[in-house]
């Protein structure tokens, strides 16, 4: 697997050298500081995802029997998916709030906050008592974390996508973009096989106080990615913008005003990823287990599924720098429709076999095609000073439509239909709207985005 750290195409050289690339911008790196700008904004996002969907994870198989266990059987699930949307709610305003700062004062700046705000409300989760402890105080505070949870990761994405985007060369800002938005899906393994690592004690230990355990190692986690991020330089095309001042007083104005259609063209393409990881990720979990999957089992396999995600979209968005954004996209796309109505039958069969081709097949091979480009297809569409706030917009509002509701969406489909193939409808209206977005977007790989 390619890592963060060792791909060749990322280097500028082995030695220091100043040079001014096809943006405009001046370069003075070695190859160490390339790796170094990558590993963080790999980093960085992994640790951030890692406390995220450690949370999607447990509102499959925990949160409903701690917070939501007076409520009957499938609506305490229900209830447990609105809190996971919630943070989803919550990650646009973080990526504007933080976009607005990110493009007045620095791409790095905004990181070490973000990062603070996702690793404190992780370990307060982690020591939140139960609703039968303290009452309807549990799920109340619950949802507030969540809040903060997703205020944080609406901040980090553009700024990690950015720090790699704009310090790495143009023939290759796909495999730069891709590789920082990669360590997503690796938080997400690791968040898996943590609580499934902990999933195998006796349930009523489980439950008590094993999910506790992963999001208090958050602590870990947030020592070691805030000693790495502080070390990495701000982008060069954001310290050209400080040197002619050219920042724009009020971003998400401008945004707003003259870049609105190209902000909702690009959340629909992003609803392509956001709804698979959704639908595959939460929904599919839950579906298996309820038809009677091991748990454990499927935790695992969903781990699994993740790392297929990681080395998929690494490829993919590689590729995305010889044949373009969107061609890869929108194949991606493609794939989808083709194996929606067979992945949503094999989440039926309530066996760990079943559950395991589907995340291969559905996160590992549909989400990683279309989940590769995405962050450079995103960010090439705005100019620097604007870049954070209209990028940031676009993606996380996306995430909230698609990630934090197509499990809700999926589960009342089923609720209200008494079927499945429902939800299979509805992810391949979703896919094929999101390529229809693409199409009519001008290709930016080979874009001067200065």
């Amino acid at each position: 697997m390619t890592t963060p750290s060792s791909d060749p195409a990322l280097d500028h050289s082995p030695t220091v050298s100043s040079t001014t690339n096809s943006d405009g911008t001046q370069i003075s790196m070695t190859t160490k500081d390339m790796r170094r700008v990558i590993a963080s904004s790999f980093m960085g996002s992994m640790i951030e995802f890692y406390d995220f969907i450690l949370y999607a994870t447990a509102a499959s198989i925990v949160f409903g029997k701690v917070f939501f266990s007076n409520l009957p059987p499938g609506f305490d699930v229900l209830a447990s998916f609105a809190t996971f949307a919630v943070g989803y709610l919550a990650r646009p305003l973080g990526g504007i709030v933080f976009g607005h700062f990110g493009d007045k004062y620095g791409r790095k700046n905004v990181l070490i906050l973000s990062m603070l705000m996702m690793g404190i409300a992780s370990i307060v989760m982690g020591l939140l008592p139960s609703t039968a402890t303290i009452g309807i105080a549990a799920p109340v505070i619950l949802v507030l974390l969540r809040i903060v949870q997703g205020v944080s990761v609406g901040g980090e994405w553009g700024g990690a996508v950015l720090i790699a985007l704009e310090h790495a060369p143009k023939k290759s800002r796909g495999l730069a973009a891709g590789l920082a938005n990669a360590g997503g899906p690796v938080g997400a393994v690791l968040a898996t096989l943590m609580l499934g690592l902990f999933s195998n004690l006796p349930e009523d230990q489980f439950l008590a106080w094993g999910w506790r355990v992963p999001f208090l190692l958050s602590v870990v986690l947030l020592v070691v990615g805030l000693v790495i991020r502080l070390r990495v330089a701000e982008t060069p095309m954001f310290q050209k913008l400080e040197e002619e001042g050219a920042k724009k007083r009020a971003p998400i104005v401008d945004v707003l005003r003259h870049h609105w259609r190209t902000v909702l063209v690009a959340l629909v393409a992003v609803l392509a990823f956001t709804a698979t990881q959704g639908l595959m990720t939460v929904w599919g979990v839950s579906e298996s287990v309820a038809a009677g999957a091991d748990p454990t089992g499927v935790l695992n396999w969903k781990a699994v599924g993740a790392v297929t995600t990681v080395v998929i979209a690494i490829f993919a968005a590689r590729l995305s720098d010889r044949l373009g954004r969107r061609t890869v996209i929108i194949a991606g796309c493609a794939l989808g429709v083709v194996l929606a109505f067979p992945i949503i039958s094999l989440l039926q069969t309530g066996t760990v076999w079943g559950f395991a081709v589907a995340i291969i097949l559905g996160n590992g091979f549909v989400q990683g095609i279309v989940y590769g480009p995405m962050a450079a297809f995103v960010a090439e569409q705005f100019p620097t000073q604007l870049r954070f706030t209209g990028a940031s917009a676009a993606y996380q509002t996306a995430s909230t439509l698609g990630a934090g509701f197509s499990p809700i969406i999926a589960t009342s489909l089923v609720i209200g239909m008494s079927a499945t193939w429902p939800v299979a409808v509805f992810w391949i209206a979703v896919l094929v709207l999101a390529a229809l977005a693409v199409l009519i977007t001008p290709e930016g790989k080979d874009r001067k985005i200065h």
